[in-house]
């Protein structure tokens, strides 16, 4: 007889900690938001499954962030603008709004509202912030107080936009809204902030779900404990010069988690979630003493943690029970998470419509289940992952799928959603493993938080400040600089948190990667200015950059003769080009995105000739009233090369030049250009001729795009693309080795 799955889903909330301690802001407004998109929701739908049993992993610099909006009237400076009246806002205050308020997924949940979707075509989904300081011109105090509304407005979950009186009323009135309205749901996002933690508390008082916890503030442990232990995963890995080995932090991060938790749910917690399932040998005495039963991590932790022999069993062999691992005389139970299943959830049925998503789900749960039911004992099924940061690509923010697959899982008796407490308390383990591999669940190693240069300088900036600190802890009197220490070693262990490396190096980036460079030295800095010693002049330095290894350009190695058709019709056509990756050179998550993808350039002794790669399909009509140019610079008379407007033929591209000889500036056209072509790409060749440049005399040119007469991107867009007009012997003169 086959017996049933338990499915345990661990859903992980997290964000980082944005909070400014000197100033006693907030530099981003994302646990405001993400408390009226997901927080509350993602528990409170359970009200409606009561035999759905789920764990929820609360991350203490998470709660400690919405306690400080709920008892503190903590404010960011998105709230503070949002809350200004819209006919006090400065140029600069506009513009900010502008450049933000769209940080949000486009498709879900900006376009499906009319009157959010025409402020975000009137500002132009290629706005930078040069363009938007004649942009906001447009828009009148009207706009801006239905902007101010509708970016707080669409982070409401759809649970509150349909049993909120307030929020639905607002959905459904959709503009003109008042000063009134808006003050209205500020108080209502508090007002749902408040009701977060003690939902949680509700359902677990009632035995539906399990609530665990996270080290402090999110530190990847292993690497608090020894930065050492980051060449066992990766052996060729380059490690900061200092090595960073406080153990004592650890276990500081890991008490006071326990104990914020035992404030907050009226009991310690059974499990923790570490940091990024971040794991090894060292860190199992620390957390085992503190009183945790169970930690979980990735599968591949789990593969890696068998000898090579082993790893050849099925992964189902091995993957769907619980483990204890063990050191000296300390022991945790483990399990581990099904990387295929929990990121479906996270990263693939977003991208299908409900039906077809949930259809997928089940089947891959479904398969799991024939493979380990006829076995005749208990399988664990570990589905975890974040619980806020995929909804946004949902249709519904996901409530719709979540609701399906809950139904589904209430009625079929081959599945059992448990705790982990629940199954482990029920099925304890039976194997214990021979060495726990130490990793993360991103690639079963610590490579995304240590070995970049990046990663490397913000260790060692951080064991700098460390040791001053706690040289100056040693040299003064404990009663007289408690509070001064206090603050000051607060400040070290937000800095400890894994949310700042997870942005240095090349691995990830976001449209706030100098609020997060920004934030981290600023903590560092503040240890420096609570204790009176000199801040080291490196913390005033940008870390995000400073190692660049990226090309996102590099110039031409040959001559040029491709075929002018607006298509790549062989690799090797323009291999010898000039080229900038537009991409690397800039671009922000949810605020804007250029045309121009990247661009390359070259010549022959006669041409000069240009390729244009965009984002979006040419020849669409999703880019609108837009035209391409080639501006020159630094010929006798400013030229510049009109080479496509999206709804005009490529017949119409010439060469304007300046005329001044009216006394008036204004160009005109003096030749058309037929060598234009328009495809897949843009193509175009222009001779040095006509733009008037001789032998030995240089050429520099930027690109230019517009849209309704108003420049809306320029690349490069802080200098400029410039060679010498070639002769016969260009690439000999001009070669270096």
């Amino acid at each position: 007889m086959s017996r049933p799955l338990s499915v345990a889903f661990l859903w992980h909330h997290h964000q980082p900690y944005y909070k400014d301690l000197s100033s006693g802001k907030y530099v981003l407004p994302w646990v405001r938001l993400h408390c009226t998109k997901d927080y509350y929701d993602m528990v409170a739908i359970l009200d409606e499954f009561p035999d759905i049993h789920q764990t929820f992993n609360l991350v203490p610099s998470l709660i400690e962030q919405i306690n400080d909006y709920v008892f503190n009237n903590a404010t960011d400076k998105f709230l503070d603008l949002t809350l200004k009246p819209a006919q006090k806002l400065t140029p600069k205050d506009r513009i900010f709004i502008l450049h933000n308020f769209f940080m949000a997924n486009w498709n879900t949940m900006v376009e499906p509202y009319p009157r959010y979707a025409e402020l975000f075509h009137k500002r132009g989904e290629f706005a930078t912030l040069d363009t938007l300081k004649n942009i906001h011109l447009r828009f009148n105090s009207r706009d801006f107080l239905d902007l101010q509304v509708w970016f707080n407005l669409t982070w409401m979950d759809p649970y509150f936009q349909k049993n909120d009186i307030l929020i639905r009323d607002l959905i459904n009135k959709g503009k003109d809204f008042s000063e009134k309205d808006k003050i209205n749901l500020i108080s209502k996002q508090r007002e749902i902030m408040a009701k977060i933690i003690p939902k949680y508390k509700e359902l677990q008082d009632r035995g539906q779900i399990e609530i665990t916890t996270t080290p402090f503030y999110h530190p990847i442990l292993p690497l608090i404990c020894d930065t050492d232990i980051a060449k066992e995963s990766i052996s060729k890995l380059i490690l900061p010069k200092e090595r960073f080995f406080y153990p004592e932090d650890a276990q500081w991060h890991i008490q006071k988690a326990i104990q914020l938790h035992q404030e907050c749910f009226g009991k310690k917690p059974k499990g923790m979630w570490p940091a990024e399932g971040s794991v090894s040998e060292e860190i199992i005495p620390l957390i085992a003493k503190a009183g945790i039963q169970w930690i979980a991590s990735d599968e591949d932790v789990l593969l890696n943690s068998f000898s090579s022999k082993e790893k050849r069993y099925h992964k189902e062999r091995i993957l769907y029970k619980p483990y204890k691992v063990k050191k000296d005389e300390h022991s945790l139970s483990i399990v581990f998470r099904d990387k295929k299943i929990s990121n479906l959830i996270g990263f693939t049925c977003s991208n299908l419509e409900t039906d077809a998503a949930v259809d997928l789900f089940m089947k891959n749960l479904y398969n799991i289940w024939e493979t380990v039911s006829l076995s005749g004992e208990d399988h664990l099924l570990s589905i975890i992952l974040d619980g806020e940061n995929c909804w946004e690509y949902y249709k519904n923010d996901g409530r719709d799928f979540l609701t399906k697959i809950y139904k589904i899982l209430s009625a079929d008796h081959n599945f059992q959603t448990v705790t982990v407490s629940e199954y482990l308390e029920q099925f304890p383990f039976k194997t214990t493993l021979p060495k726990l591999w130490p990793g993360s669940w991103i690639n079963h190693d610590f490579g995304v938080w240590i070995g970049h240069p990046e990663d490397n300088l913000a260790w060692d900036s951080l064991s700098c400040a460390r040791k001053d600190l706690k040289k100056f802890e040693k040299n003064h009197p404990q009663d007289e600089y408690k509070q001064v220490i206090e603050k000051a070693w607060k400040e070290i262990y937000i800095a400890e948190g894994s949310d700042w490396n997870w942005w240095y190096g090349d691995d990830h980036c976001s449209g706030n990667d100098d609020a997060f460079d920004n934030l981290f030295r600023k903590h560092l800095i503040s240890v420096y200015e609570l204790i009176g010693e000199k801040v080291p002049n490196r913390l005033y330095v940008a870390i995000k950059g400073q190692f660049k290894t990226t090309k996102t350009a590099f110039g031409p190695i040959g001559f040029l003769s491709p075929k002018i058709d607006g298509k790549v019709n062989n690799y090797f056509e323009w291999y010898n080009a000039g080229f900038y990756d537009v991409g690397k050179l800039g671009g922000t998550m949810h605020q804007t995105k250029s045309i121009i993808k990247s661009f390359h350039y070259g010549f022959d002794l006669n041409n000069l000739y240009l390729r244009i790669d965009t984002t979006i399909p040419l020849l669409s009509g999703k880019i609108g009233q837009v035209t391409f140019k080639l501006v020159f610079l630094n010929t006798k008379k400013e030229i510049i090369l009109n080479l496509f407007q999206e709804k005009d033929t490529p017949g119409k591209a010439g060469l304007w030049a300046l005329d001044e000889s009216s006394g008036n500036k204004f160009f005109v056209e003096i030749k058309p250009i037929q060598s234009v072509a328009v495809d897949k790409i843009i193509e175009a060749a222009v001779s040095f001729t006509d733009i008037g440049v001789k032998d030995d005399e240089e050429v520099a040119f930027v690109i230019v795009v517009e849209k309704e007469s108003l420049e809306i991107e320029r690349w490069p867009n802080r200098n400029l693309v410039h060679f010498i007009k070639p002769k016969e012997d260009y690439f000999i003169a001009n070669w270096s080795a």
